[in-house]
């Protein structure tokens, strides 16, 4: 919304200069512009600066939140502590491709909103999908087949006549041998 309420300053100064009467100082004029520049260093150029200087970032392991240009933050959260991920956007923010992101997750970060986040619905699919790729990757393998399944696997491949019988006597052997 930065860049309504800068729209919004500049067109109310416009309106200002036209309707103040050519009989009043030149200063009132400039003092009308000063106000103007003072108010748009005040709000909008502020949250405008923060929006350019903040970075969302999701990787395999974490979301990464990083903000400021002279005095910097940072904020990190694991993506196994995050339960859930929500963004809202308004028409003009969908327009401009923004939108807030609030993520949430037990224990110490609770509920956080990022604000004027960019494309936050590719943004929250992201997290879902490497929170799922993580939940895959910590799945444990499968167990290692029994020596019974191992002989069961070698007598069918021969009765299948895939092995003969000397090739499954070898591997049956091969398997029963001790350590």
């Amino acid at each position: 919304m930065p860049l309504a309420e800068t729209a919004l300053l500049v067109a109310a100064v416009i309106a200002a200069l036209i309707y103040v009467p050519d009989s009043w100082p030149t200063a009132v004029r400039w003092g009308i512009v000063g106000v103007g520049v003072v108010l748009f260093l005040i709000h909008p150029l502020r949250r405008i600066v923060a929006w350019a200087t903040s970075h969302f970032v999701v990787t395999s392991d974490r979301v990464i939140h990083r903000s400021g240009w002279f005095a910097k933050q940072s904020m990190e959260i694991p993506l196994e502590n995050v339960s859930d991920v929500k963004f809202h956007q308004g028409i003009f923010e969908r327009v401009i491709g923004a939108g807030d992101l609030t993520l949430e997750s037990p224990g110490t970060f609770g509920q956080e909103t990022f604000g004027d986040v960019r494309k936050p619905e590719h943004v929250q699919k992201t997290i879902y999908e490497m929170t799922e790729a993580n939940q895959r990757r910590s799945v444990a393998p499968a167990a290692a087949p029994s020596m019974a399944d191992e002989l069961a696997k070698l007598d069918r491949l021969r009765d299948e006549g895939v092995l003969t019988e000397d090739e499954f006597q070898a591997q049956k052997a091969r398997l029963l041998k001790p350590s």
